[in-house]
């Protein structure tokens, strides 16, 4: 009998060309410790996805998000990820950080190079493989719309 797959909402928040990313903390027992990922986590019990995201947000930055769009569901390892880009409407200095290092708007080359640096720990630290690939995956998508 195989177990009930986990289920997360994560989401590529944009603004001005670059992406909102957050340094995971370094606790060995989550997923991408000490790492930069992209926002969101686990959905609880009856929760959709839509709203699981607006929950993680909400707790993690103190952002409401607007008009999210479903990016890409990816299915694998015992978890589903249900992905969801939307515009970061507000200016970084708004958000409120309640889980993680740090966090920073990202442009894409360094997306790219899989490092980037974060001045609140004085430290450059690597994009979490899986997070690094949506977002280049993510990139591509939109080159393709836009040519």
């Amino acid at each position: 009998m195989n177990p009930t797959p986990i289920q997360v909402a994560l989401a590529i928040l944009q603004k001005d060309g670059q992406f909102l990313l957050q340094l995971r903390d370094d606790f060995p027992h989550i997923a991408c410790p000490g790492q930069w990922g992209l926002f969101g986590g686990h959905l609880e019990p009856g929760e959709s996805p839509i709203e699981g995201l607006k929950r993680e947000l909400q707790e993690e930055i103190h952002y409401q998000v607007v008009a999210p769009e479903l990016f890409r569901c990816y299915t694998g390892d015992q978890i589903i990820r249900h992905v969801y880009s939307a515009s970061l409407t507000v200016p970084i200095e708004q958000l409120i950080l309640t889980e993680g290092q740090d966090f920073a708007l990202i442009a894409p080359d360094a997306i790219r190079s899989g490092n980037y640096y974060s001045p609140k720990i004085d430290q450059v630290r690597p994009l979490g493989q899986f997070h690094q690939q949506i977002l280049l995956e993510f990139m591509a998508a939109e080159l393709q719309i836009t040519h």
